[in-house]
């Protein structure tokens, strides 16, 4: 009869299954865990992310239309009641999404819709509250830090606190929005009643933009009022101005510029925020800091 015999390897192999055997187990579960855990998570804040840009896309929806009622002047009672309600449902509706996605890109976006229409109705103690909880959301994003900080310092300079206005507009800024944060600061010494400083101010915004081929015709302005001739600024030829070939001298070709400054409106898009998709950017280009205005 044969002998049932056992190599030394397969002892060796016994020993280190039973030495090794729960260690390996163990690991394996925890790389399985952590795969399915970082699955779920993945899956669930796509889904979160895809909520609050539903909720954001509402917001801003709703915010078009109060806008666009509020720009006629002739309103009659019952459509001024309207124009109300529907102002307060915005901020309801604002004050529902940062509740539940309040660490969002979206609820910063609409805390910024919130407070500029605060500043419109001149309820400027409620707008500084709206801009302190978008200061309070931390997106790790320089861009968006600055642009908050510019509205907050620029909404305490309409309510008559200059001081903390000039606090506030000191603060470091990235090099993207010196320009803006110059010309605020101008606008603050000016309310101080010190021209001189405006006027550096404003010649430091000026001199800025000059780098970067940019021109502000109401910096112009201001600049203007105070005895200032600012020197023009030759902007950048665009793509179409490039691409235009030159008429004949019996047919003078006549292209006309484009200005370059923002409506102070348009400082709720600084974020650009796709809401069918979840996903958002904000431009950091060097003329990002003019959404700040």
């Amino acid at each position: 009869m044969a002998k049932n015999i056992q190599s030394p390897n397969t002892d060796d192999s016994q020993q280190a299954l039973k030495q090794y055997g729960s260690s390996i187990i163990t690991i394996i579960l925890l790389v399985l865990a952590g795969y399915f855990g970082w699955t779920y998570w993945q899956d669930n804040h796509a889904r979160v992310d895809t909520v609050a840009a539903d909720y954001y896309a509402d917001i801003q929806r709703l915010n078009d239309e109060v806008n666009l009622a509020a720009q006629n002047p002739d309103l009659e009672a019952e459509a001024l009641s309207a124009l109300a309600d529907s102002r307060d449902q915005l901020n309801k509706d604002i004050d529902a999404l940062v509740e539940t996605h309040g660490d969002s890109i979206y609820a910063w976006q609409a805390l910024m819709i919130k407070a500029r229409q605060q500043v419109d109705s001149d309820d400027y103690a409620g707008a500084l509250d709206s801009l302190d909880k978008a200061l309070a959301i931390d997106l790790g994003d320089a861009g968006l830090s600055a642009i908050t900080r510019l509205r907050y310092a620029e909404t305490l300079l309409a309510s008559g606190d200059a001081d903390k206005a000039l606090a506030e507009a000191n603060n470091d800024m990235p090099s993207s929005f010196e320009a803006s944060q110059q010309e605020l600061l101008g606008d603050i010494y000016m309310a101080q009643g010190d021209e001189d400083k405006a006027i550096q101010s404003y010649n430091n915004a000026w001199e800025l933009l000059r780098k970067r081929q940019e021109t502000r015709a109401v910096l112009a302005l201001k600049m203007e009022s105070l005895g200032v001739i600012p020197e023009p600024i030759e902007g950048q030829a665009s793509l179409i101005q490039a691409s235009v070939p030159v008429a004949a001298p019996s047919e003078p070709l006549s292209i006309e510029s484009n200005n370059s400054d923002v409506d102070t409106a348009s400082a709720d898009s600084a974020a650009i925020v796709d809401s069918s998709s979840g996903n958002n950017s904000v431009n950091n280009s060097n003329d990002s800091d003019q959404a700040a205005q």
